[in-house]
């Protein structure tokens, strides 16, 4: 496809974004626009947005990561169209077409445009994945090192063979356009993600110790009729003793994401994270801890849930699946749908299995107002007569 078949200038608003829409002319405006369609800037990921009508409305997206192993590419390619097309349709307003970035940094002294070659079969792939479904790729660009790369265009004046520098950050229409809706970049992907990895040595050795005697005191009464109920108690009691700490020990203003979250850390004992690790693994038990999601709860509930995400350490590393959902969760229904999507596609990377996760991902992905769900969670919430944290 070239440019002669489909002007680059799409009519792109933000989802989060009703007025004013942003009108994107040529895959410069496209590759500058990605990290505010996104919330970040995205890392070795393939990311498809949907375009509709004539106009060129952007809609729903895909973010998958690039597959290490090419031979993959392909079956990547189909899913990743099929999930596209899927999820724009369940919500009545199936694809036109399609748009396609991939971005990968380059390695060592390699160069972007190096970069942009090797990933070009994959680039083939996906156009052919949508265009048989009817989406046709209207643009891809690989976006390495700074600079931006056209595999729809050969035209020398427009899109460069080593490829054309992105322009200066927060400078362009969609920059402007997300400011004024107070919408902004979350650094990168990579950046994000890591706020939720597990701690390293030394502290780690002294909290899968702890973790070790957690299951062996807590997993056997979780398992006998008569005791997990005791159990649920004393994790929604540690629960609640922890959120009031956080509420009384909120971070600066301002403060660097490693600074705040090593404040997080040191709030937390071995023994305490433990016990929440252990006991979030009945599904009683992560539903009402599910209940502090909004208002002064909010942000102490995310701080100790992307916490306790980092103490599944070692064997309990699948553990984190659900401290990681309940952060996925409480950032949904805070309203950032960028920290959800992180946490949340966190969560489904170490356990693939988890229902919960899956589908706050799926609502997520799809636009859904989490209003009905924080409703019932308030009803869960009264009917039990439990009470919200205090600050010390």
């Amino acid at each position: 496809m070239t440019h002669n078949d489909r002007p680059h200038g799409h009519q792109a608003p933000l989802q989060a974004l009703a007025e004013p829409h942003v009108t994107l002319r040529g895959p410069g405006e496209l590759a500058d626009a990605l990290p505010y369609l996104l919330g970040y800037h995205p890392d070795d990921s393939i990311v498809v947005v949907a375009v509709h009508g004539e106009a060129g409305r952007f809609g729903g997206r895909i973010r998958v990561g690039i597959p290490s192993v090419s031979q993959e590419w392909p079956d990547t390619a189909r899913q990743v169209a099929e999930c596209l097309r899927a999820n724009s349709s369940a919500r009545g307003d199936t694809p036109d077409g399609a748009v396609l970035y991939l971005c990968r940094d380059p390695e060592g002294q390699e160069e972007p445009r190096a970069v942009m070659e090797r990933l070009r079969p994959l680039a083939q792939e996906l156009r052919e994945a949508c265009g048989a479904r009817e989406m046709p790729v209207y643009e891809a660009l690989c976006v390495s090192g700074g600079r931006y790369f056209s595999y729809c265009c050969a035209q020398p004046h427009c899109c460069p063979p080593e490829g054309s520098a992105l322009g200066p950050p927060g400078e362009s229409a969609m920059a402007a356009a997300a400011a004024y809706a107070g919408i902004r970049v979350q650094g990168s992907l990579r950046e994000l993600t890591a706020r939720f990895a597990p701690l390293g040595p030394p502290s780690a050795t002294a909290q899968e110790q702890a973790l070790d005697a957690a299951s062996a005191a807590l997993l056997p009464r979780m398992l006998g009729e008569y005791t997990r109920g005791g159990v649920r108690a004393e994790v929604l009691e540690v629960t609640e003793r922890l959120l009031t700490r956080y509420r009384a020990g909120r971070p600066l203003p301002g403060a660097p994401d490693a600074d705040a979250d090593a404040g997080d850390d040191a709030a937390l004992a071995d023994e305490e994270a433990a016990t929440l690790i252990v006991g979030l693994q009945d599904r009683v038990t992560r539903d009402r801890a599910a209940e502090w999601m909004e208002g002064d709860d909010a942000e102490p509930a995310l701080r100790l849930w992307r916490a306790v995400s980092r103490r599944c350490v070692g064997a309990y590393v699948e553990y984190a699946a659900a401290p990681l959902t309940l952060a996925g969760w409480v950032a949904w229904s805070s309203g950032d749908d960028t920290g959800a999507r992180v946490a949340l596609g966190r969560a489904l990377e170490v356990d693939a299995g988890c229902v919960f996760a899956r589908l706050l991902h799926s609502a997520c992905n799809s636009g859904l107002d989490p209003e009905p769900l924080r409703a019932c969670l308030r009803g869960q919430r009264a009917a039990t007569g439990r009470r919200r944290p205090e600050v010390e």
